[in-house]
């Protein structure tokens, strides 16, 4: 049976509810892209989720709060947390810190780590189900596991239909790209994923450079060296397309394929950037994708560019 695709109504988010405290998976819009929803607290809830996605169970999830009260429930926040999460909460960055000890993420969530992530979506939608709900949910991208992410209701239905019991349509993605993710330790922050907030902005905020992970430990989603991949064979910082490629292009004058930002924007190249590969993948093999500036967004960009690139030997 195949999942309803619904619109955001105040019966609809309360059936959402409904489908997680019964151990059930609802996608929902978040700013970043569409979730796939499950009680954080629940084992086999949980269980069902990787089941859904063929998500390995390696592979931490980050729990979706609905604000600091809950999170402060689930996880212990150092000074530097406290300042992050007050200035970058709600929004697209997921904090990953030392899980309290009568927090409710449940240790399969967890992957078995002694960290918890967690996030606080800016979605009005999302935000209502959490609150509504009360306690924190799970909630990974809405797609296959390694597939392209999900930025409409369509692409979540395209994926995962079958496999899970209710889609909230909240229509397109606001921002179109993960959630950075920090691992803070005391007065240290580290870099686990690039993402929605740029890393410029955290260090100009917390006053000193980033840390950075070394990619040898799976500490938070995002961290496989392939993800984020189409079918297509992807081949990066192509100027022009080849014979048989189609072609995703970023700034003025570019006149073949799809452009991720006429005006080389990188937000709306963030923004525009899984819908495009999912486009091109229903037509193409092969796919040539011109270069992207590397400040700002660019970063999240590329890390998602090159992870989606990489095959497994």
């Amino acid at each position: 049976m195949s999942a309803p695709v619904v619109p955001i109504l105040p019966e609809t988010v309360a059936l959402a509810v409904e489908i997680l405290s019964n151990g059930g998976l609802v996608a929902m819009p978040t700013e970043t892209v569409y979730g796939l929803a499950a009680d954080a607290s629940n084992p086999e809830a949980v269980v069902r989720l990787y089941e859904a996605k063929g998500r390995p169970r390696f592979n931490p999830l980050i729990a979706h709060v609905s604000g600091q009260d809950m999170a402060k429930r689930e996880a212990v926040f150092s000074p530097l947390a406290e300042r992050l999460a007050q200035e970058f909460w709600p929004g697209p960055l997921t904090l990953v810190l030392p899980v309290a000890q009568d927090g409710t993420v449940c240790d399969l969530a967890r992957s078995g780590l002694q960290t918890v992530g967690l996030r606080c979506p800016s979605h009005p939608a999302s935000n209502a189900m959490i609150t509504e709900f009360g306690r924190p949910v799970v909630a990974p991208s809405a797609n296959r596991s390694g597939h392209v992410s999900p930025t409409r209701a369509e692409h979540v239905a395209a994926d995962l239909a079958d496999r899970i019991d209710l889609i909230l349509d909240g229509g397109p993605c606001d921002v179109g790209i993960e959630s950075t993710i920090l691992a803070v330790e005391g007065d240290t922050a580290t870099l686990l994923r690039s993402g929605a907030v740029p890393s410029e902005t955290l260090e100009a905020f917390i006053g000193k450079p980033l840390a950075r992970a070394s990619g040898l430990t799976i500490s938070a989603p995002g961290m496989l060296k392939s993800h984020y991949a189409p079918n297509a064979l992807l081949r990066l910082n192509a100027a022009t397309p080849e014979a048989g490629e189609g072609y995703l292009g970023f700034g003025p004058g570019v006149r073949e394929g799809l452009n991720l930002s006429p005006n080389g924007d990188l937000a709306e190249a963030a923004t525009k950037l899984f819908a495009m590969l999912r486009a091109l993948d229903a037509r193409f093999d092969r796919i040539a994708i011109a270069p992207i500036p590397w400040e700002g967004l660019g970063e999240a960009i590329n890390d998602r560019l090159a992870r989606a690139a990489h095959r497994d030997s």
